[in-house]
Parts: structure tokens; C-alpha cells; sequence
């Protein structure tokens, strides 16, 4: 699994013209890429590293003062760009694949205490955050 992890002041996620998940405090934007050799067992271990990451103001994670979390599904995460000007999407996994895996992280991470708003997964979604810091972080498991 890969994650991009951005510190934000606020974000939100559009899905045609409607607001489908938003955080409007200090929290995490987390955009989520799923490989074929991903496991519910991945998922587990990135939503642990995303609740307890230390990365908001005064170097506290998400568990240390219950800031929400904006994760989203993000296939273009295992594009791969190395040869010519198309990207290739065969790292991604099918939807079939990803979107339990997508679902397993935010599930364990309200199992874990936390308040996780979501955007559509396969839909054409309009992303927009404000950047804290700026700190954006990429996590590879």
C-alpha cells in the first residue's frame, strides 16, 4: 500500500457539484494507492501508522488530540512514469481488488477512535485542502 499524508488546516472532497467528505479542523488528508500483492493485514498496519504518525502542530499525531482524517482512494498513486509521456496504471490494483483494502484501513482506523470522512471510491472527485506547514509525507508498506 502506498499513502500520500498532507497536514492540512481543512479539506474537502466534491463528487459531482456535492461535498461527500470534509474536515474542517486541523487534521490529515490521506490519499491511498493500492498494489495487487496488498493484504487486510497492510491495511491494519497503515492505519495504525497514520493514527499514531507525529506530525501535527507540537509534533502530536491524531490519537494524541482526536484530529480527524480525509482519506481517499488514489489508484494514480502506482503509476508509473519511467518510460514515455503516458503513465501505466498495471501497479494498480483492480477496483475489485482496492476498494476493500481502501475500505479495511478507514475501518480499522474508526476502530481505533478515529473521526475518518472519505471521498467516493471511482468517482471523478474534486479534492481541496489547505496545506499546513506545508508537510506532505509518502508512506510505502
Amino acid at each position: 500500500m502506498r499513502a500520500v499524508v498532507q497536514r492540512v488546516s481543512h479539506a474537502s472532497v466534491v463528487v459531482e457539484g456535492q461535498t461527500v467528505g470534509a474536515i474542517d479542523e486541523p487534521g490529515l488528508m490521506v490519499l491511498v494507492g493500492v498494489t495487487h500483492t496488498d493484504t487486510p493485514a497492510e491495511a491494519r498496519k497503515l492505519a495504525a501508522k497514520l493514527w499514531g504518525l507525529r506530525i501535527l502542530d507540537g509534533e502530536k499525531s491524531c490519537s494524541d488530540v482526536g484530529a480527524p482524517l480525509l482519506v481517499i482512494s488514489q489508484f494514480t498513486l502506482y503509476g508509473d512514469t519511467r518510460k514515455g509521456r503516458r503513465p501505466t496504471w498495471q501497479a494498480a490494483a483492480p477496483g475489485p481488488v482496492a476498494e476493500p483494502l481502501v475500505q479495511a484501513v478507514i475501518d480499522e482506523l474508526r476502530s481505533l477512535g478515529a473521526h475518518v470522512e472519505t471521498g467516493s471510491f471511482g468517482a471523478d472527485m474534486k479534492v481541496s485542502l489547505l496545506n499546513d506547514g506545508p508537510i506532505t509525507l509518502v508512506i510505502d508498506l
